[in-house]
């Protein structure tokens, strides 16, 4: 008989039987069914693998994101990260329905003030109006000395808190930037 179809041949009786027919550990053919030897990874039909770091929190998990036809189809853990070595937590591990949930958000809403309904503006607009908003801000608020003509340079104006998937990285930058603007109100609730 030849090895193939010994291997037809087997995959043909009860698991046990091709255990005992020369896979005792139960790790090859006897675990595999007909079904299972069709099988094959989503991964290996991925046009490219990018890789990428969990959005969830600022532990920084290394993620291997395969693509094909410029959609997510799997996102697995980076054995080659530092820090997660090919471990996610559940959340990352779930991160392709963040990716390609039908409920994603894809537009930036905006209310505007006194408005009842929601209106779609491009990241651009939304962007522009934000800035024109902290400057403005800034400028209304700012106070150079107190009432006995010490020096202040602040605004109580514009504050700052943080969340938790911000590395330390790009708190620091946005501690400087928040300084810079003059802010005295700078808090995260990263507190892990």
């Amino acid at each position: 008989m030849s090895g193939r179809m010994r291997r037809g041949w087997r995959l043909g009786l009860p698991p046990l039987l091709r255990q005992l027919a020369g896979d005792p550990l139960g790790l090859g053919p006897a675990a595999r069914s007909p079904r299972s030897q069709e099988l094959r990874a989503r991964t290996e039909t991925a046009d490219r693998v990018v890789q990428s770091i969990c959005p969830y929190c600022a532990v920084g998990c290394g993620q291997k994101v395969y693509v094909k036809h410029e959609q997510v189809i799997q996102i697995e853990g980076d054995p080659d990260s530092p820090i997660s070595r090919g471990r996610l937590c559940p959340k990352g591990a779930a991160s392709k329905g963040l990716v390609n949930s039908p409920l994603r958000q894809t537009k930036v809403k905006y209310r505007r003030p006194h408005g009842t309904a929601w209106e779609e503006l491009d990241l651009e607009t939304a962007m522009d109006m934000i800035a024109d908003r902290v400057v403005r801000t800034r400028a209304e608020t700012w106070r150079e000395t107190d009432e006995d003509g010490r020096p202040l340079n602040r605004t109580l104006g514009l504050a700052w808190l943080g969340g938790a998937t911000l590395d330390t990285e790009e708190n620091y930058l946005i501690k400087k930037l928040f300084t810079a603007a003059g802010a005295v109100s700078i808090e995260n609730q990263a507190r892990i």
